[in-house]
Formats: C-alpha cells, structure tokens, sequence
C-alpha cells in the first residue's frame, strides 16, 4: 500500500537569531507532573508514532529555542524545530526516538525539571480507543465548556492515564471550538476559539496531558481537522510528516502502517469524505486506498475517523447511516481480507457492529467529550446508503461519555467501554473476527 515517506530528519533548532546552547549531560534534576506543565518552557510533550511505526518526541514551547531530549543517563541533545512560532502558534519541537530507547526525558530549563516521556511497547497489549473530545462552540450550537458533566474530556483523559495503556489510538476530532461563545453564556464564557494555539491548549492539550504522559499516540485526522476548519493547526501540531509553512495544507494524506506487534494499524484519512452525498472527485483515491489494503499482512487493524458503515438514529427510531463516499468507493468489493477489525469515531456513541459478509467488525469511539449523538442500542436492521450489499448481522450502541479499552487475551481482545469516571460499563470481547458484547458486565 502507499505509505507516507517517514521524513524525521529534522535541521537543528535555530529561531529568532538564536542558536540553541550546546548538548550537556543535565544536572540530577527533579520530574515534572504532566499538569504542570503549562507554567515551564515546555507547555505540552508527548510521542507519536507515525509512518512505519517510528517514533517522535514532540514538544510545543514558549521559548525561541527548542528545549533539550535526553535518552537515558548521557545522551543529551536539543530537539529540532519542527514549526517556527507564527500564526497563532508557539515554536513546535521534534526529535527522533531510536527504537528501544528508554528513559527519555525533555529537560525543561526555566523549571529545572525533567519532563519524562512515555517508552513505546514493541508489541502493546492495552491499546485505548477515544475521539471527538473536543467542546462543540459553532453559532448557537454551544457546549457548556466550563461544567464538568457537560464536557467531561478532563475527566476521561484522567482516568485513561490511571487504566496505564501501552498505546493510544486517538480517531481524531480534536478542535470544536470554531466560534466567539455567544455573549451572556456562562457555560462557554471566556474560551477561546479557531484554529490557534490558545485554542488547541484549550480544547486538547491542557486537558489531555496526563494521557500525553501515559503512552505513545496515533494521531488520526477528523473531519474537524480538514482545510476549511483547523487543518493547518493538526498538521503542524499532530501531522505524520514533516511540516512546510510555505505549503497549503493537504487535503488529504496517504494511508500508512503502524506495526503493533503481530498486527498493524493502517490509518486512512477520511476527513474529506462527506457522510451524505458522494464527492466524486475522492472517490478513486478512496477506492485504491482500500484496495491497497488487500497486500498488507494479516491482521490488520484499520483505523479511520469516519466509519464506512456506521449507523445513528432515523426515522421510527430505524437505525441508519453509512458513508457515501466511503461505500462508493468501496463498491461490491467489500474490505479486503488482512483487515480483520475497523475503528472509528465520527458518531458520539459506543457502537459494536459486526456484518454478515464484506466486512469485518466495527468499533465507533466517539464518546470522549463532545455532545453525544442519539443513537439506537439495536443496530440490527440498519440502512445503509449506497449499494454496497452490506448487511449488519447484529450490533450494539451505547451512550454516554468514555472510552474503550482493548487488553490482549488468550483467543483475541478483551473490549471494555469506561464511563468518564472510569468505570467499565459493557465489557465485550474481539476474537475470530467477531465482537461479542453480552448485556451485563462478565
């Protein structure tokens, strides 16, 4: 399958006239706490694992230079700067991670601390699933950003860091504050808004860093984060590949793996694929990206933002749904045979779907914080547009805030859906291309 080159040779950091001091072994220095981190030189920290499964350290920072990486007890040097400041954003920092490395830290100099980044599992086996945790503020339609029931994202990202994963899987829709809150609101009074960095703080970072510190990301693009919304913003904070400040922002990126042990994660961006009407011109691309998917190795786990086959609430409560571009493009070919499990965000519920032929499992996780879609708890019977010819065998909806975890069994995955608080609420399980979510807690 295609595969975006894994371009992470960045130039060494140099900003405003400044050159970065020289590598130095640091001095003993104490460890921050994720929360803390907004007040130092590093304002957010994480890994990402992006084409091939290589490795990043990224760092988003206040100062002019980029801070410092140290892998183990003597292997200093200062991080690559991957974005200048400008546009609404601070300097954005890289740095390769050679695999196996262990006990990486940045240094954080204006607080003498050492920022300790999480080490990537060669075969993980907690991989947690979350998406669309951002506060929805567009017009009339508002969130109450400032009530915690109301958008639990600070919540959810607290208990996922306590359940300790090995890789999280993040299936995109990061930035829903598009619009001034609406005067006289008190629910989303005082955040900000557009794609800036205030508002990536705001509505991912801030909330999200004690995840950041628990372990490895996928980055997954959504809809939200296409060209006309804050795609300039992922791609320079978030995206696979090396970040151009004089190039447009790419409409759409090339599917690429991520080995994860015996099976691999293929991410697809679908950000640019309406759910209710076929955009023609994306079709081809879509349609060989899938058949593409018939040469990789089996299993695959393809992850995209928008299901193929996803359903919500229609008329006389008759579950509905599916993608147009996606089943167009797909056509009667249904999904190519390595790909044994899908995950998706998109629709604000937990959905468990399992076909009668053409396709493999579905899982939709898009429970992490934005407003919750109505959806039935019997998927069977679903419509689906287009005539793609496939069928739902049987399936399961869940509402409410959470996340889902996979924890690797005997005979396949173990599937537990958490509330906000971190209470498991359905546990289901994924073996033999089939999941299995029985009505009450096993």
């Amino acid at each position: 399958m295609r595969r975006l080159a894994p371009i992470f040779l960045l130039a060494a950091c140099a900003c405003s006239g400044q050159s970065a001091p020289p590598p130095s072994a640091p001095e003993p220095i104490a460890p921050a706490a994720p929360a803390a981190l907004q007040s130092g030189e590093v304002l957010s920290a994480w890994v990402q694992l992006g084409p091939d499964g290589a490795a990043q350290a990224r760092a988003v920072t206040r100062f002019s230079v980029c801070p410092q990486i140290a892998i183990g007890t003597s292997n200093v040097a200062n991080m690559s700067a991957r974005a200048a400041a400008g546009g609404g954003f601070p300097l954005v920092c890289s740095a390769p991670l050679p695999a196996g490395a262990q006990n990486a830290a940045l240094i954080d100099r204006a607080k003498q601390e050492r920022i300790a980044l999480p080490p990537v599992a060669s075969e993980p086996k907690r991989i947690l699933i979350l998406g669309d945790t951002g506060c929805r503020v567009k017009g009339d339609a508002t969130q109450a950003c400032n009530d915690p029931a109301r958008w639990p994202f600070p919540a959810v990202a607290a208990a996922a860091a306590r359940l300790k994963p090995d890789l999280i899987v993040d299936v995109g829709d990061y930035l829903y504050r598009e619009s001034a809150c609406p005067k006289g609101d008190a629910g989303c009074a005082g955040t900000p808004f557009g794609d800036n960095w205030p508002t990536w703080n705001a509505d991912f970072f801030a909330p999200a860093a004690p995840l950041l510190a628990a372990a490895p990301w996928v980055f997954v693009r959504g809809n939200h984060e296409d060209c006309a919304r804050a795609g300039a913003g992922w791609i320079r904070l978030l995206g696979p590949l090396s970040f151009d400040a004089s190039a447009l922002c790419p409409a759409h990126l090339a599917p690429y793996s991520v080995p994860a042990g015996a099976m691999s994660l293929v991410v697809m961006d679908d950000a640019n694929a309406p759910d209710t009407s076929v955009y023609a011109a994306m079709t081809g691309v879509y349609r060989a990206e899938f058949a593409a998917l018939a040469t990789e190795k089996e299993p695959v786990w393809l992850v995209m933002h928008r299901p193929v086959w996803g359903a919500i609430k229609g008329p006389l409560g008759i579950p509905i749904g599916g993608n147009a571009t996606l089943i167009e493009a797909v056509g009667e070919a249904g999904i190519a045979k390595p790909v044994t499990l899908m995950l998706s965000g998109h629709i604000h519920a937990f959905e468990a779907i399992n076909y009668e032929a053409k396709a493999p499992p579905l899982l939709v996780a898009g429970v992490g914080g934005d407003k919750l879609d109505e959806t039935p708890q019997d998927l069977g019977g679903a419509i689906f547009q287009g005539h793609s010819g496939v069928a739902v065998k049987d399936g399961v909806s869940i509402d409410g805030f959470g996340f889902v975890l996979l924890s690797k069994s005997a005979d396949g995955w173990n599937v537990d859906l958490y509330d906000s608080k971190g209470i498991v609420e359905r546990r289901c399980a994924f073996e033999r291309r089939r999941i299995d979510c029985p009505q009450t807690a096993r």
